[in-house]
């Protein structure tokens, strides 16, 4: 006995294949008919590439961001599964909305159909739900606050709105307890009632067949029958491939999909829904106060009621779209205005400058995570940690809180402070020029009585001056001539306002003992009014009282790398 004969013998799996592969198609195979088998193949697409996330995905919202992230960058192929998963979100809405659209004009929802038109019905909105919920499982900006908004809108509603928005968050706030759950309803309970549906809608199909053409008569439909196999399931091949194509096709073009930055909580962020949502979006725009939480909750309501009274409204035997007129007239009309709410949304967005900037700002920050994440890794905080694993992170942030009014801008009003600082180049502009715009010209320093002057040396002496105070900063690069000679110099004409001697105070000026060094910048961060600074002359804000020893050192070991940058290396550093 073979293996399939035993297999047969034990389960009967002939007499089922047999069955399945020969029931009869009335009318004959058609396209039309392609849309179920479509919907069944992506759906099992979704299952598919959904638990080889799993295996990487973490439900924390320490580690959601990161572990995406990683299956992105990291992971191989982890962007071609994460992108097939997330495009084919939306074939699942396409293909569903064409199989409801090819039902309801071939009148699949009469009887004695009526029960597997609501299960269809149901499973839409199923389809809907797994958008939803699986929209914010990668915790970056987009799903965190286009979630917030949805669940915002399902704790408005009467009576039981805020025990409901309690039960999806998990609590008063918005959080890991509200992932967890997202994740929980998304790949458990999701799942298991569109399992179950599948299977019952699978069964009655099987019960009533396909719903044969309207335009054929009774003896029409029994002479043109033929077999599921090979007339109606190569047809539902061929789509198949189609949709898996087009599906696979966009995610090579999208290199996978779209990850904000991570959910950030305190920031503002101009959410966005996917566009199967952006119909309901842009509705709610023509609205407000009360009425836009009617529209928000009524309108799923409204559509889905319709749906689901359809079989019992119109109660007709007749299948024909023609005489069927309000039926097909309404399906119509609502399918035109999801279109046009749908074009508006996108049209409006396109028009919006301040948006489009804003949106710009937001993919760049995204950019940067993502760097950032795959260069440093994710610290354990974290979500927005993963910007505190940048270079100079934590000094860009106390610069542009304390540092960068004064040094930075055409408003500043200090010296200006940037790529190139402390570089021979600067050196020698502030020497010759010590109250130009760039250098003290619009401190308090410049009107002060005692004043530096520039001084009166050109040529090799001037050279000689400027490698004098460069070689100060610490700079290897340094010409030992030309400092020694700058040395001379100094003792001659600069000597009487300056000290070169470690910690000894000057008369009228800084110490000039090495000026612009990491350890010098410190200490002046510390206290520029210090005796060895400016003293009472000083015009800088104490900036140094409110930051720990450490952050002065990371203030300094940045401004010193200044020396050896150039705008696009402190642009690529971005915004702190």
């Amino acid at each position: 006995m073979s293996v399939r004969d035993w297999l047969d013998e034990r389960t009967g799996y002939r007499a089922v294949v047999k069955h399945a592969l020969e029931e009869p198609v009335l009318g004959g195979a058609s396209l039309a008919y392609v849309f179920g088998s479509v919907l069944l193949f992506v759906l099992i697409l979704q299952m598919t590439t959904g638990i080889l996330l799993a295996f990487y995905y973490a439900p924390s919202a320490t580690d959601a961001w990161a572990s995406v992230a990683n299956i992105e960058d990291r992971v191989t192929m982890g962007w071609l599964v994460r992108g097939l998963h997330h495009h084919g979100a939306s074939a699942m809405v396409i293909v569903a909305g064409l199989h409801l659209v090819q039902t309801a004009v071939w009148g699949a929802y009469k009887r004695p159909r009526e029960m597997n038109w609501i299960i269809g019905v149901l499973l839409l909105g199923l389809i809907m739900a797994f958008a939803l919920t699986g929209y914010l499982l990668p915790w970056d900006q987009t799903g965190y606050w286009a979630t917030k908004v949805a669940t915002g809108i399902a704790g408005s509603s009467p009576m039981i709105g805020d025990q409901l928005k309690a039960a999806v968050q998990g609590g008063n706030e918005y959080g890991n307890l509200t992932l967890t759950r997202f994740f929980a309803l998304h790949v458990f309970v999701l799942p298991a009632l569109t399992l179950g549906l599948v299977a019952i809608h699978l069964a009655l199909f099987r019960k009533h067949g396909v719903t044969p053409h309207w335009w054929k008569s009774e003896d029409a439909l029994a002479r043109d029958v033929q077999p599921f196999w090979p007339d109606q399931l190569f047809r539902d091949f061929v789509a198949m491939a189609v949709a898996f194509g087009g599906i696979l096709a966009w995610t090579v073009h999208e290199h996978g999909a779209r990850l904000d930055a991570p959910a950030d909580p305190s920031s503002g962020f101009d959410a966005r829904p996917e566009w199967y949502f952006r119909p309901l979006f842009q509705a709610l725009k023509y609205f407000g106060g009360s009425m836009e939480r009617i529209v928000a909750l009524g309108a799923p309501v409204v559509v889905g009621g319709f749906l689901l009274a359809l079989p019992f409204a119109d109660k007709s035997r007749e299948r024909a779209p023609q005489r069927r007129p309000i039926v097909m007239s309404l399906l119509a009309v609502g399918g035109l205005c999801v279109a046009a709410l749908t074009f508006l949304s996108y049209r409006e967005d396109a028009g919006d400058a301040s948006l489009a900037e804003r949106q710009v700002a937001a993919e760049t920050r995204a950019q940067k995570a993502r760097v950032l994440a795959e260069l440093y890794g994710v610290p354990a905080a974290g979500g927005t940690s993963v910007f505190e694993t940048a270079t100079f992170y934590r000094a860009r942030v106390i610069w542009a809180k304390s540092c960068a009014k004064c040094h930075e801008g055409d408003k500043r009003e200090g010296p200006a402070i940037g790529a190139g600082y402390n570089t021979r180049a600067w050196i020698r502009g502030f020497l010759t020029g010590p109250s130009s715009e760039l250098y003290f010209g619009r401190s308090k320093l410049a009107d002060k009585e005692g004043a530096m002057k520039p001084v009166d040396y050109t040529g090799a002496d001037l050279d000689a001056l400027v490698e004098m105070v460069y070689a100060e900063t610490g700079a290897p690069d340094i010409d030992a001539k030309k400092v020694a000679r700058g040395h001379e110099i100094f003792e001659d004409d600069c000597s009487n306002c300056h000290e070169r001697e470690v910690g000894k105070e000057s008369v009228s000026a800084p110490n000039l003992y090495g000026r612009g060094s990491r350890w010098w910048l410190a200490q002046f961060i510390a206290t520029p009014g210090g005796a060895t600074f400016f003293g009472d002359r000083n015009a800088m804000p104490k900036i140094g009282a409110d930051l720990s020893p450490a952050d002065r050192d990371e203030l300094a070991r940045y401004i010193t790398w200044l020396r050896v940058a150039t705008p696009a290396n402190v642009h690529a550093l971005g915004d702190p």
